[in-house]
């Protein structure tokens, strides 16, 4: 439907620093969405940008579009050192979306990265291979994401919450239920997953924040706003507790989020900023991001 001309206009969008953080965002999801190799290659234009935040979600995009040319590009994002733990972190992610067993030689040296967020989600990484190796594709969520583990078979609330919370078990396990609790999607569910935000590891609670992002319920307003409001949480939870916000988009998120639209993080200052653009998109009739996009 779009031609490579089409294609590189969009592209353009995306990697003009002059241009606001969120039209280079829409610009990033029309490229998600449009796929192939040009979508790919200005994608990967983006990764010398001062924005980890954009960065990070160059790297979330190039995982869930699932094509294993991007493995090249992530690669070299993962192991450098110069780039942000929140960037390399999603970089290590997207190799385990696109789930090609060729990286898990990288995924495991990385499983043992200095920086514990990078380390964590390569260890997860390493865990969704195997588990694909052995177990039939459910690569695809309801929520139409490539997850960073399976959801567990599991129904029990109560039983799912123990392994949640659980943190001598495994961070695969955990995940898995983190994922059920969010398909399940009442919430009794909803308020289990909260109390993972008082868990000890940084990447497990940002997870929860992007889950709490896809699931839209109300009755995790007060913990993400809460979250939001933490001065000495890390700001890749704090990062991911706005966009879910926005996701949300509710009166009393566009609150909260316009609180932080200048905070002294710039990784939650900027989330606030395309939080409130996706909050503004959510409460519109506007086209979405491709056809927004055509008119720049």
């Amino acid at each position: 439907m779009f031609d490579e001309k089409a294609v590189e206009l969009i592209g353009r969008v995306l990697v003009d620093v002059s241009r606001p953080l969120k039209e280079r965002f829409r610009a990033l999801f029309t490229l998600r969405n449009l796929g192939g190799l040009v979508a790919i290659e200005w994608i990967s234009r983006g990764f010398g940008d001062e924005s980890a935040l954009l960065k990070h979600e160059l790297a979330y995009c190039l995982g869930q579009m699932q094509d294993q040319r991007a493995i090249p590009i992530l690669t070299r994002v993962l192991q450098d050192h110069n780039q942000e733990p929140m960037v390399r972190h999603e970089a290590g992610e997207a190799l385990g979306a696109i789930g090609k067993p060729e990286v898990l030689e990288i995924l495991r040296h990385y499983s043992h990265d200095p920086a514990i967020e990078v380390a964590e989600t390569c260890q997860l990484a390493v865990k969704r291979i195997e588990w694909l190796q052995n177990n039939k594709d459910q690569s695809e969520s309801q929520y139409c994401s490539i997850d960073p583990a399976p959801p567990a078979v599991e129904k029990d609330i109560k039983k799912l919450r123990e392994v949640l919370l659980n943190e001598s078990l495994p961070l695969f396990d955990r995940y898995r239920a983190m994922f059920a609790l969010r398909n399940i999607g009442s919430e009794e569910a909803v308020l289990a997953l909260g109390d993972g935000l008082q868990c000890s590891s940084v990447l497990f609670r940002h997870e929860i924040g992007y889950v709490f992002g896809q699931m839209q319920h109300d009755a995790s307003i007060p913990q993400l706003i809460t979250a939001l409001k933490k001065m000495d949480e890390n700001p890749m939870v704090r990062h991911e507790c706005a966009e879910a916000l926005g996701s949300i988009a509710k009166e009393q998120c566009m609150e909260a989020l316009k609180e932080y639209l200048h905070d002294g993080e710039r990784v939650v200052k900027e989330s606030c900023e395309v939080a409130l653009d996706m909050l503004e998109y959510e409460n519109s009739l506007e086209f979405q991001y491709a056809d927004r996009l055509n008119k720049l």
